[in-house]
């Protein structure tokens, strides 16, 4: 993450750190995989909104979220993509799990009075030069918001405790690409380890259902998107298996939008053209993700709209045709 220092003294600015996309790594047993939704009805058709089964249910609560997402903002023109927390420097040897724990379950205080009041406005700036005028956050409201987005799920963790803040500016994920933002950067005591919180207040934060590992949701989660505002059609990123469906191991994929005025749901689904009970004892699908595209087409111009994964219904990174 590339920091500039705004306010307070302590914190270097550091070199331009390209960010990277983190694939996921699946082990399965001796069946080609098959990712297909519950329901097997078309989607519905435009005089028909209603969804005729789970997968299509998804994107049309998706579509609500996010309406009532933008509503809440009133309007906000930025929309962070994944997490707003994050850190500088890798944890002591001694401290590297309790901290990662606490970290993550926002277990973090503050041994010193932070400031409560609210710095001038500051800019979000995109790398091709677009910018927005932000407020910003103070500093106590945005660790209050760094504490509320952990899991809370860390009873025995120690609290990291805060002794310092400092407004500056880093490079982050928006879902119209990277943008530099202002953010708070704390420092914690004992450690070296830097924390970092996004202070816009001015941004769509959309907040998915509780995650069910035991009935998670369908389909596959687009990871990013390819296109224009006047586009109609768009290249889509996501992982899946490297060979196709007529091989043991592959799949097949098909993708589908269904779109509002305010943003669009990705719907990907793959199949397997191979009978897994045919399969011979011996073979052991490795199921390692790959990175994949497909084309995906829109029945309007795409425009200012917000690009949403299926499982979800969180925005993804929408980047220019080179």
């Amino acid at each position: 993450m590339w920091l500039t220092a705004r306010t307070r003294t302590g914190i270097r600015p550091s070199g331009t750190v390209a960010g990277t996309m983190l694939v996921g790594l699946l082990l399965a047993g001796c069946a080609s995989p098959v990712f297909a939704p519950g329901g097997s009805g078309a989607p519905p058709s435009n005089d028909d909104p209603r969804p005729r089964d789970r997968v299509h249910q998804q994107a049309q609560d998706a579509l609500v979220r996010w309406a009532d997402a933008v509503r809440e903002s009133g309007g906000a023109s930025v929309t962070f993509v994944g997490a707003l927390t994050s850190q500088i420097g890798s944890w002591e040897a001694d401290v590297g799990e309790s901290n990662k724990a606490a970290l993550d379950a926002g277990a973090v205080e503050s041994v010193t009075e932070l400031a409560t009041d609210t710095p001038s406005r500051r800019e979000v700036k995109w790398l091709d030069g677009t910018k927005v005028d932000v407020k910003v956050l103070s500093a106590a409201t945005t660790l209050e918001a760094l504490v509320a987005s952990g899991s809370g799920s860390c009873p025995d963790c120690s609290p990291l405790r805060v002794t310092e803040a400092t407004l500056a500016t880093g490079l982050v994920e928006t879902s119209r690409g990277p943008a530099e933002a202002p953010m708070w950067v704390y420092g914690i005591a004992g450690s070296s380890v830097r924390i970092t919180r996004v202070a816009v207040d001015d941004s769509v934060v959309v907040h998915p259902p509780p995650w069910n590992a035991d009935d998670p949701p369908e389909g596959i989660s687009a990871m990013w998107a390819v296109g224009a505002e006047d586009a109609r059609r768009l290249e889509v990123g996501f992982i899946g298996a490297e060979e196709d469906g007529s091989q043991p191991c592959g799949a097949d994929y098909e993708a589908e939008a269904v779109e509002s005025d305010l943003a669009v749901v990705i719907i990907i689904t793959g199949t397997s053209r191979l009978d897994p009970a045919a399969l011979p004892s011996a073979v052991l699908c490795r199921l390692v993700g790959h990175t994949r595209t497909i084309e995906v087409r829109l029945d309007a111009p795409l425009g200012d709209r917000a690009v949403l994964e299926v499982r979800e219904g969180l925005p993804v990174p929408v980047l220019p045709p080179e």
